[in-house]
């Protein structure tokens, strides 16, 4: 997938999920999803190439970039925490799901008990 495809296919994921809103806290060119105010996709531009930044577990972003040579540690994010998906042959529409999917958890995980009891009756009204 190219950078493009990639940031496009993230986005649609990423708006399908509940609660979850685009913003720009870092200006025009870094668009932010967010789910309950909590960052769990970063796209962006770095030295030409499109690129999204995602949450990951520490030992699952390890495995990933061992596999995948255009997924690296997140740029200008916790090196253990985020990693860079970059445009690559490898690069999936079903791993590029799994993966946005998987951030958007990772965080959900993290919410308050009523931040997620208020994501839960929103997920029972959809």
């Amino acid at each position: 997938m190219t950078g493009d495809e990639i940031q496009k296919f993230a986005f649609e994921i990423a708006s399908r999920l509940p609660k979850t809103e685009l913003d720009y806290p870092f200006g025009e060119d870094v668009s932010v999803y967010k789910v309950m105010d909590k960052m769990f996709l970063l796209s962006s531009s770095l030295q030409g190439n499109k690129i999204i930044n995602l949450k990951i577990q520490p030992e699952h972003g390890e495995m990933l970039r061992d596999t995948y040579p255009s997924i690296r540690t997140g740029y200008h994010m916790n090196k253990r925490h985020w990693i860079t998906v970059y445009a690559g042959d490898l690069i999936t529409p079903e791993l590029l799901e799994d993966l946005v999917k998987s951030s958007y958890e990772l965080v959900v995980n993290k919410l308050t008990k009523a931040q997620k009891q208020v994501l839960e009756i929103h997920r029972q009204i959809k």
